[in-house]
């Protein structure tokens, strides 16, 4: 597309994703790669919260999480899932939606390793999404599990990563009186090409 230049410029809109997380690494406060995750319940209800996106690779996104907690299950069930990634100070977002499979081998051992060894206990002690009675029976167990699994705990059974392979990703920019920049990538499975679309605001 002859208009599609400066920040939008490319064939590739890994690269222009991960361009634009690195940007956002320099005038972000806290979390540039944070996402708004959407995923829908086994009755359609949509649910939505925020986590951090881990990686972006050559043909899909990376986060990581308890297998057991409400998003999980409902990525599970469904296969499919959204995020919105915001960065206020460049004015800038992009939507992401896909199919989704489970990262639970090398790959995620090697980033759980990468954590600090409290937030490995961490996860080793969460059964995220359940009821907890108080703080202090969670930090006792962190420290149960701190002193059973020692100063390198193996990556939990329960816990891993989701890769989000995405057959529509919009980037949109602030533009001037709302007429604001959209572009639109779509594809109906990864092995194809994408088609780009530019949007009215």
């Amino acid at each position: 597309m002859s208009d599609r230049d400066g920040i939008f410029a490319g064939d590739d809109p890994f690269a222009i994703a991960r361009s634009w997380l690195a940007e956002a690494e320099k005038s972000e406060i806290n979390d540039p790669n944070a996402i708004a995750l959407s995923t829908v319940d086994a009755n359609g209800l949509p649910n939505a919260r925020m986590v951090l996106l881990k990686e972006i690779e050559a043909d899909a996104f990376v986060f990581y999480t308890n297998y057991g907690s409400a998003k999980a299950q409902e990525i599970d069930s469904a296969g499919k899932a959204a995020f919105v990634m915001h960065w206020k100070s460049l004015r800038r977002q992009i939507r992401v939606r896909g199919t989704v499979t489970r990262e639970d081998g090398p790959q995620a051992d090697e980033y759980y390793a990468s954590r600090s060894l409290k937030s490995r206990l961490g996860a080793w002690a969460s059964e995220q999404s359940q009821p907890l009675s108080s703080r202090a029976s969670l930090m006792a167990k962190v420290t149960a599990l701190g002193l059973q699994h020692g100063t390198n705990p193996p990556r939990p059974p329960f816990w891993g990563g989701y890769r989000i392979a995405p057959v529509e990703i919009e980037f949109w920019a602030d533009g001037a009186f709302r007429l604001h920049d959209r572009f639109r990538w779509t594809r109906n499975d990864p092995s194809q090409n994408w088609t780009v679309t530019r949007l009215n605001p």
